[in-house]
């Protein structure tokens, strides 16, 4: 019996998808990579077909790669020729919210914006948040720690996760879904899965951590002359916003490309950098009166050469629709998009470095910035009309040799996959490479689950 007529079998039809079923959605995440379409695709609707999928292509030595909502940029979630998909998209919903003790009880393929809309409903916030979170899958966002533009109240997604269950590549069920802020019973579990990007284990159910609903936010739009001065208002409202939850900076040319493109003005000149502060507030006029002083107080000590303050929801979403700059893509077909994680206050450094090595090699190129800053986290926009694979390599390589210069990491929440794969030891030793090794040697010995992913092969 082949490995598809055993999957067929065991699981039904209808949950394996083969041949001109299989949409050509699965070929590729967002970077485009992707190539070949898989073997077959597999769509579990519960942690049981997960368990019986992986024990039959683990007994077949058939390689699985797992897909959530296809929306990560470093290929992590292609399939090669041969390899089968594994979808969680039949594999979605809230089981329990926990006013209590504040916590989600939640399927991996549930979308994030389902999640935080039924946390909203119960007056509390889902604090993983995403430009991508009407598609992006919880389970995806645990494989690839993503980030996102609340980091520096909440952390990132591990740091906001309580208890998981994952399947392993032999079809064991591990279940670790602790409630508890406190549980210190031996080796914390759940970390080797988040950031493995699949690679360890398949993640079928999540226990997040919630925080109350905040009651309004204040936004500001805020004009700057220097990234010194970014740094130095960045410094002042960690001190003087309490609760301050988005500080997002962008260079003069990633904002001017993205207003121009949306038709929208805010400033009389483009000034160099632009820096989102977002505050979540009670909504009192006391909370409105402390961030105008801080801004006025920012405006005395020279940090603002200008700022505008949302009166409304719809102006605030003008402020973000910029820094989200969706139309890039759009317009500048093939865009690249880097995420890399320098200490903060070697950003501006590393980006003048990284603009002038990138235009040096390539001088027609559009490089712009943009980044959250406050937790080192930058995204370089690069794009080269009619790049080809060796001029998207070369990219990858000038900037990635700065980063490793600059002791960063090349990806801050955007993970490894196959893109990044080939510079892990631009930001990882030898010896944390090897120990990762053995990691994937223990739980997956033969080498199922996401192969040639996240991990060079051995010279």
């Amino acid at each position: 019996m082949t490995v598809i007529e055993d999957l067929i079998a065991a699981l039904g039809a209808d949950k394996v998808l083969t041949g001109e079923s299989i949409g050509e959605r699965y070929r590729s995440d967002a970077s485009m990579t992707g190539r070949f379409l898989p073997l077959a695709v597999l769509r579990p609707s519960s942690v049981e077909d997960v368990s019986i999928a992986l024990k039959i292509c683990d007994r077949h030595r058939q390689p699985v790669v797992p897909q959530g909502g296809l929306t990560g940029l470093a290929g992590g979630a292609n399939a090669r020729s041969g390899d089968i998909a594994l979808s969680l998209e039949h594999l979605s919903g809230i089981e329990q919210i926990d006013t209590a003790a504040a916590t989600m009880t939640v399927l991996a393929g549930t979308p994030l914006e389902v999640a935080q809309r039924a946390a909203e409903e119960r007056g509390f916030l889902v604090p993983i948040d995403l430009g991508a979170r009407g598609s992006c899958q919880i389970g995806g966002n645990l494989a690839t720690n993503a980030g996102g533009i609340r980091v520096i109240r909440h952390g990132v997604t591990r740091d906001n996760v309580l208890g998981l269950e994952a399947v392993l590549a032999d079809g064991t069920v591990l279940s670790s879904l602790n409630r508890m802020t406190k549980n210190n019973t031996g080796y914390d579990l759940r970390q080797l899965f988040i950031g493995s990007e699949g690679t360890l284990g398949i993640i079928t159910r999540v226990v997040l951590r919630l925080r109350p609903l905040p009651t309004a936010r204040l936004t500001a739009l805020c004009a700057l002359e220097t990234y010194g001065d970014v740094v130095s208002l960045l410094n002042s409202a960690q001190r003087d916003l309490p609760g301050l939850s988005a500080f997002e900076a962008m260079w003069e040319s990633y904002f001017r490309f993205n207003a121009e493109a949306l038709k929208l003005a805010f400033f009389d000149r483009t000034p160099p950098f632009t820096v989102i502060i977002e505050e979540d507030v009670a909504g009192s006029d006391v909370d409105r009166e402390r961030f105008e002083a801080f801004l006025g107080k920012a405006f005395e000590d020279g940090l603002l050469a200008d700022a505008l303050i949302a009166q409304s929801e719809k102006e605030a979403r003008a402020f973000w629709s910029v820094r989200e700059g969706h139309l890039m893509d759009q317009l500048l077909p093939g865009l690249v998009n880097l995420d890399v994680s320098v200490p903060i206050g070697q950003l501006g450094d590393f980006a003048v470095d990284c603009e002038t090595a990138l235009r040096t090699r390539f001088p027609a190129a559009h490089v712009s910035f943009f980044g959250h800053v406050g937790d080192s986290n930058l995204h370089v926009a690069v794009w080269i009309d009619a790049a080809g694979e060796h001029d998207l390599h070369e990219i990858d390589a000038i900037a990635y040799a700065l980063v490793r210069q600059y002791q960063g990491s090349i990806s801050a929440e955007h993970g490894i996959g196959t893109l990044k794969r080939d510079f892990l030891d631009h930001s990882r030793s030898e010896a944390e490479i090897n120990v990762m090794r053995r990691i994937k040697a223990a739980l997956d010995p033969n080498a199922i689950l996401n192969p040639a992913k996240v991990i060079p092969p051995e010279a």
